[in-house]
């Protein structure tokens, strides 16, 4: 089973919505978690738009990626451009991709619901590629 990792700058909307939509999706094939540069509180309308999707993150809280070793990952997504800051111990890992999906904070329901949706996309698209290299036909 792989690790991943979901960072961004803040660790309250984008990484957030990640963390949620892959293990809710990729339960059983994925373990996963989500840092930020900084941290922040859980962004109200991120678990909003979640819940309207069926997905609970209320009870997630953004954390340091200074607290995880990045050896226990063997996949780490940037979601907001991030990766040029990151330590290079993170982006070397098997799989890194910088996702530079835009920020809704300070936007509308709407802004959110839109990057709700790029965010899940990308994240089966990521389910589905581990699951097509770990089971080649």
């Amino acid at each position: 089973m792989k690790n991943v990792m979901f960072v961004c700058k803040h660790n309250s909307r984008r990484s957030q919505m990640a963390e949620g939509f892959a293990r809710t999706l990729g339960e059983g094939k994925i373990t996963v978690t989500s840092s930020g540069l900084a941290i922040n509180e859980v962004d109200p309308i991120a678990v909003k738009v979640m819940s309207e999707v069926g997905i609970d993150i209320s009870q997630q809280s953004s954390k340091p990626l200074d607290n995880f070793n990045p050896e226990d990952y063997d996949i780490v997504i940037s979601l907001c451009g991030c990766g040029v800051n990151l330590p290079e111990a993170w982006v070397i890992r098997e799989v890194f991709e910088d996702w530079q999906l835009d920020d809704p904070a300070g936007g509308s329901l709407e802004i959110f619901r839109q990057v709700r949706d790029q965010v899940k996309e990308r994240v089966i698209k990521l389910i589905a590629s581990l699951i097509c290299h770990s089971n080649p036909t």
